[in-house]
């Protein structure tokens, strides 16, 4: 495991209690810049996917920054951090659907490639239905977050509508990695081939910005309301 890397980030936003009397609503967000004394990123993980993008654990001792390094009002933090969620559930459910396109084209090109008994496989009815299932998967996935973007950008709620788009391209992504690799054989288990990096990196979108489950839980109480 690699130790004492030096951050990648230029800032980082730490989210503190401020008022430990008032719980939620005495959390404040603040800036900390890249090379603030006691500042320190360590335990850098060795992931199973997304392996270009760095996770670490950050440490902070004894740490000492002004009132002026805080984001918003006092009091906003955790506010700020659902804002955050919810915008980023949209963008992490843009690259899902990435992940998931990339799988079907990559299928695509090998059983149109890949020949057996004198034929591509792509001519087999099975495999032309799996890929047909793979495609409106995604393309439904992509309508999802596509409409979550256009809320945002009108200005209109759209937490419950950014959650489902997380929700639902988190996990057909899995699932299309899933048979892309089914579309490849034996070789689809490969290294040689790209297929089952896909897989393993489609699989932490249904863990990060809240996971699937949590998702669940967010669209229920949309939907339901208080009862």
């Amino acid at each position: 495991m690699l130790h004492h890397k030096p951050p990648v980030a230029d800032f980082f936003i730490i989210t503190a209690l401020t008022d430990k009397s008032k719980g939620l609503k005495g959390m404040s967000a603040f800036i900390i810049d890249k090379g603030t004394p006691g500042l320190s990123t360590t335990n850098h993980e060795n992931k199973m996917g997304i392996r270009t993008s760095i996770t670490s654990d950050v440490v902070l001792e004894d740490v000492r920054i002004p009132a002026t390094q805080r984001l918003g009002a006092e009091g906003t933090g955790f506010a700020t951090a659902m804002k955050t969620l919810d915008l980023a559930r949209m963008f992490v459910g843009g690259l899902a659907v990435g992940i998931a396109q990339r799988a079907l084209d990559e299928g695509i090109a090998y059983t149109k490639t890949r020949c057996q008994f004198g034929r591509p496989v792509a001519k087999n009815q099975g495999l032309q239905f799996k890929m047909a299932d793979m495609a409106i998967q995604i393309e439904t996935a992509r309508q999802l977050v596509l409409h979550a973007h256009k809320l945002y950008e009108l200005g209109l709620p759209y937490g419950k509508e950014a959650a489902m788009a997380k929700c639902y391209a988190g996990d057909i992504a899995v699932q299309v990695a899933l048979d892309g690799i089914q579309l490849f054989g034996g070789y689809g288990y490969s290294r040689e081939y790209p297929v089952e990096k896909l897989l393993r990196d489609a699989k932490i979108f249904q863990i990060f910005e809240g996971s699937n489950e949590i998702q669940r839980v967010v669209i229920a109480n949309h939907i339901l309301g208080k009862f």
